[in-house]
């Protein structure tokens, strides 16, 4: 089968994908209370009739069914409601929220990937060494140690004590977040904002912000992908191709390098894609934390707030978020080795 060919076929299947997700949250959401409860204030509670109004305004007060049928037809229409916890449209909440969560995610995988590969290619490569032995303790301190705990020791450090890094927030307001700022929101992407309208300052901010949730978070991804690399070394070393190629007289960097690294890659690339996937869906505690204006920390105040059509709109984006995760993954197996046949 031809990628194209594998490619339109996964795309294909998100549809029905989609479709069993928005059944499913659509109907918890009206198993959890009344969806209408969002839009009634206190007055409207003292007002004979403004609840029947309110559930007659938005489809309340018709069957399940039907208000399911109005709902994908808002869906596709691009209308997802209105989210109370941020106030806006939950459309132009994903539009606003969704960048930080794609910078802060991209950050933290690139910590990971380029720490955890190579930490993994070594512990391997010198099993049983005190290096060895030093990889798997950093491994398991970022599978053990909470994310809101290594935040808030970051913050003690970089911020409290040292003061060279900020404690919350993307960026500093007076150069990104008021009308007339030095950086406009081109592409709402600050670093690349910053980079686009040439202002080195700009840039310098938005980094510096974007360090100390992307090593919290990064650190704690970086762990599974040490540990598969480690494991998936240790197994393609002890192939016979392997043993084949040292004895053709190959040195050991080349035989590492061009053999057995590449082959190490394709379980590990599923960690990889997986939990690059898990990061764009929003780190929930991590945003917290450092007030990071995420669809993390959004998805969390809908929570909190029962807020029907955010908590819709935000599993609705993880599920497309997954789904083309999957798909980038296997499009890497294919890449990584060519005798994967897709589809097969």
């Amino acid at each position: 089968m031809k990628l194209r060919d594998y490619v339109i076929r996964r795309l294909l299947l998100l549809i029905p994908v989609l479709i069993g997700v928005s059944i499913i949250t659509f109907s918890l959401t009206r198993l959890v209370g009344d969806p209408a409860g969002i839009y009634i204030s206190e007055r409207c509670l003292d007002t004979p009739g403004c609840v029947e109004g309110i559930h007659r305004q938005y489809g309340f007060d018709q069957p399940i069914p039907v208000q399911y049928v109005k709902y994908m037809q808002g869906l596709l229409a691009g209308d997802l409601g209105y989210s109370e916890a941020a106030r806006l449209p939950v459309t132009e909440a994903i539009a606003q929220k969704f960048p930080a969560t794609v910078e802060l995610a991209t950050a933290s995988m690139l910590i990971a990937i380029v720490a955890g590969i190579p930490m993994g290619v070594v512990s391997a490569t010198r099993r049983n060494r005190p290096i060895d032995h030093a990889t798997r303790i950093v491994a398991l301190s970022g599978v053990s140690i909470p994310v809101f705990w290594l935040g808030l020791m970051l913050q003690v450090v970089f911020y409290a004590q040292l003061g060279i890094l900020p404690v919350s927030q993307r960026a500093a307001t007076e150069l990104y977040a008021v009308p007339g700022a030095a950086v406009p929101a081109i592409t709402n992407f600050y670093v690349l904002d910053s980079i686009l309208v040439l202002r080195g300052d700009g840039l310098v901010d938005a980094i510096k912000h974007l360090i100390m949730p992307s090593i919290a978070l990064g650190f704690v991804t970086m762990a599974p992908i040490v540990r598969m690399m480690r494991s998936s070394m240790l197994e393609v070393l002890n192939q016979e191709y392997i043993k084949t190629a040292r004895s053709k007289g190959l040195s050991e960097k080349v035989v590492i390098r061009k053999h057995a690294r590449r082959n190490a890659l394709i379980p590990t690339t599923t960690v990889i894609g997986l939990s690059f996937g898990g990061l764009l869906g929003g780190a929930v505690l991590t945003e917290t934390i450092f007030d990071w204006p995420g669809v993390g920390q959004w998805s969390a105040d809908a929570i909190t707030q029962l807020d029907p059509a955010a908590i819709m709109g935000f599993t609705l984006l993880s599920a497309v978020i997954y789904v083309l995760a999957n798909l980038v993954v296997d499009v890497l197996y294919a890449y990584l080795d060519p005798r994967i046949r897709l589809g097969e």
